[in-house]
């Protein structure tokens, strides 16, 4: 017999979540730390998530026309350069590829794929027939920016999409960097059960390179924000420097829009956080690989029915791509507390007395609640909790996001707000000197500038003229 430990969270959500947050990970076997410094190692129940996500976005890819391809890890130094901004921007970040060759360039890998996509597609664009082109890839990058891995939500390395598109027209680019944009968050909501805002970046915040850039991002249990996707509208600067054009339908030299989008394994970090409690993780239904775990409770020198009930359930049930915990060294509690760890969305617990009344106990992962189920109607109640659960876990999610957002009109409601760990709406002249200096003053930083709504007054830092409202937060 092994050894039981209860292996399980030893700090509250509410009173130090940095180390929480990191024991989650860790405990829930999602992730762990790489021997190398600023990298991590994502494990198969972490990567699983992901590859949900990548499912779920590819049939959105589909539908919008968007074709994946893949392109080279090092790109030629000189390629950064042919875009002044977007070379600034990423220079601090780039690792360069140390090798014995002949080769005068240097190669940097990829901190993002933007040059060595438009190099290729200034090859392939010719005419106004090859118009929109529309590519994804699904790939790493890395950015030489933090040697102090935060699982998921800070790392040298991560995983992520990248769309690139190329069109005829700028209403074109911008609609679809908009439609982009929701279907980032209908993601986040109907897999992750994540609520987030949407809105324009600010010109201090935007992506380098781009005309406009386009956000979704939540709010974590203390606090901070978490930006979870961009969109970008490029403009024509990027074809400018790549020397993509075409002949439009007049046999005219035209130079087309481009935009880019891109979401991460950072969402991981924000499912972790924004649901996770002191027992561990909570998967919702929608992100879970196994949406069920079945756990026969056996008594030495009892009836095994609860084993034989058990193994037909989980032939019954194969549609929840059930765990069956038949392990005879644990106790029936010990599995309990593991699979409450790693968040599996709802388990199925069969004694003896379950056995002879035809019923089995259906525990929530979420709420703990339990309830006694017929045999005959467990798939049906199966059915309707996971269905509940991922409802009730986005619309909780979705009120402690909004009570975690306040609105302040001076200065001293905005410090005494972030300090307060909440996300601040406010007028703001939308000055890049004003938003440093607020920076400065309370490390908070514009989040984003919310879509349709007007500015009425003076700016809540210099009091001049509000140009936007604003959202600003801490941030992760």
């Amino acid at each position: 017999m092994p050894e039981e430990k209860q292996l399980g969270i030893t700090v509250k959500k509410e009173e130090d979540m940095p180390e929480w947050y990191e024991q989650v990970v860790l405990k829930s076997e999602l992730a762990d730390f790489s021997p190398v410094s600023g990298f991590m190692i994502i494990r198969p129940n972490g990567y699983q998530i992901w590859q949900t996500i990548e499912n779920e976005f590819n049939s959105v890819l589909k539908k919008l026309k968007v074709k994946n391809a893949y392109f080279p890890l090092l790109i030629p130094e000189s390629f950064f350069k042919r875009e002044a901004e977007h070379a600034e921007g990423f220079a601090p970040e780039l690792a360069w590829v140390s090798r014995k060759s002949d080769e005068a360039e240097r190669l940097a890998i990829r901190p993002t794929s933007e040059t060595i996509m438009y190099d290729a597609y200034s090859k392939w664009i010719r005419s106004w027939r090859d118009l929109p082109l529309r590519l994804n890839q699904w790939c790493n990058v890395l950015r030489w920016e933090v040697s102090d891995v935060k699982l998921f939500l800070r790392s040298r390395e991560f995983l992520w999409q990248e769309g690139h598109c190329v069109y005829e027209t700028e209403r074109e680019c911008e609609k679809e960097s908009l439609e982009i944009l929701d279907e980032y968050q209908k993601l986040a909501k109907n897999v992750l059960a994540i609520p987030s805002l949407t809105g324009i970046k600010t010109e201090k915040e935007k992506f380098p390179g781009a005309k406009t850039t386009y956000t979704f991002e939540s709010v974590m249990p203390d606090g901070k924000a978490l930006q979870m996707g961009t969109t970008h509208n490029l403009g024509q600067g990027f074809a400018k420097s790549f020397n993509i054009s075409y002949l439009d339908k007049n046999e005219k030299k035209a130079i087309p829009w481009q935009n880019s989008w891109g979401i991460s394994t950072r969402m991981l970090g924000a499912m972790v956080m924004m649901h996770a409690d002191d027992k561990g993780l909570v998967i919702p239904p929608n992100a879970a690989e196994h949406k069920i775990v079945i756990v026969p409770i056996v008594f030495k020198g009892k009836s095994d029915a609860p084993d034989k009930v058990a193994k037909e359930l989980e032939k019954k049930l194969e549609s929840f791509n059930p765990i069956l915990d038949d392990r005879e060294e644990y106790t029936p509690g010990w599995k309990f507390n593991e699979w409450e760890m790693k968040g599996i969305p709802i388990r199925i617990e069969i004694g003896p007395k379950d056995v002879e009344k035809n019923q089995v106990v259906l525990v929530r992962r979420d709420t703990g609640k339990k309830e006694f189920i017929k045999t005959k109607d467990i798939e049906k109640e199966i059915t309707h909790s996971l269905e509940t659960m991922q409802k009730h876990m986005f619309t909780k999610a979705d009120k402690e996001m909004k009570e975690n957002i306040v609105e302040v009109s001076n200065f001293t409601e905005f410090e005494d707000a972030i300090k307060d760990k909440k996300m601040v709406k406010t007028l703001h002249c939308n000055s890049e000197m004003c938003e440093l200096q607020i920076q400065e003053k309370t490390t908070a930083t514009s989040r984003l500038i919310p879509f349709k709504e007007k500015a009425d007054g003076k700016c809540v830092h210099c009091s001049k003229p509000a140009k936007e409202v604003i959202y600003f937060a801490r941030n992760y």
